[in-house]
């Protein structure tokens, strides 16, 4: 069993194979420097009784920003239709363990589900485990109803990312790397400035992460004392497009804080409004 409650070890899922109220999600998504087809990996084969979860597809598409946070309607359509309720034990997964996965807890979670988990190690694990793999055709799963009870506090918008640029109230921490938070190397996508939201700190998602899952607590804690995090004070996290900002999410609330929302537009929509403010760093030594 994993230290962490958001966790679940291969070994204590593969025991709950077959239990009526287990949901198991894959949420695998990638970027093209991965080499990976999400798709054609769960079509091949994936952990039995598994649902697809689909980035692109299951998001706000009246927007021109990639995988944005449906509307709870749109979200509850969905998860109905892939059989899962807001009461059911729900456990992501993604290929390497923590990446995407963590971006469809948050996504159960903002819209009322409570017990949600992650694959400690992913389906990479799971496989490397010598666990039982379902191959073939999918099954189509039965549909139920999902009653969504949106948290709207867990999400932040682009004007409170503005206004707290100058108020400070919140502290902003950014999990991209930290060549794109200092403006020394270029966004992937095309169109957007390089650099950060002035005030904010780095805290790339890959310093938080070991071996497909989150760092020990202990160690999460070191890392959050290095970018000075505060109890007291909220957290807004970002980073891209809202995927590797849910990594910090998940590490907030495995340490206890609580007091933390996700911007959801990002970079890719900070980098590209004119009226937003942009900070750049002259060499990556220059500090938090």
């Amino acid at each position: 069993m994993s230290e962490n409650p958001f966790f679940i070890s291969p070994t204590e899922l593969a025991e709950k194979l077959g239990s009526p109220n287990l949901r198991i999600v894959d949420a695998s998504w990638y970027l093209p420097a991965h080499g990976r087809d999400a798709a054609a990996e769960f079509a091949d084969a994936r952990i039995p009784g598994a649902v697809r979860f689909d980035l692109d597809a299951v998001c706000d598409k009246s927007v021109d920003l990639p995988h944005m946070l449906p509307s709870p309607e749109v979200f509850a359509a969905a998860a109905s239709a892939m059989g899962i309720s807001e009461t059911d034990e729900i456990v992501v997964y993604d290929g390497p363990g923590v990446f995407s996965s963590a971006r469809v807890w948050w996504t159960f979670r903002s819209m009322g589900a409570a017990n949600v988990r992650i694959l400690a190690g992913g389906f990479d694990r799971w496989k490397q485990s010598g666990m039982v793999v379902e191959t073939g055709a999918p099954r189509s799963p039965a549909p139920t109803v999902f009653n969504p009870d949106f948290q709207a506090a867990k999400v932040a918008h682009i004007d409170t990312v503005r206004a707290n640029v100058h108020t400070g109230e919140a502290l902003i921490l950014d999990a991209r790397p930290q060549g794109r938070f200092t403006g020394a190397q270029a966004e992937p996508r095309p169109g957007l400035r390089s650099g950060h939201v002035p005030g904010s700190k780095s805290l790339p998602a890959d310093t938080l992460v070991r071996d497909g899952e989150l760092k020990p607590v202990a160690e999460l804690k070191q890392l959050f004392e290095g970018v000075s995090l505060d109890a007291r004070r909220p957290v807004i996290t970002t980073c891209g497009s809202g995927v590797t900002a849910a990594i910090i999410t998940l590490a907030l609330e495995s340490v206890g804080h609580t007091r933390h929302s996700l911007y959801d537009g990002s970079w890719a929509q900070w980098g590209k409004a004119d009226d937003a403010p942009v900070a750049r760093w002259e060499t990556p030594s220059g500090g938090q």
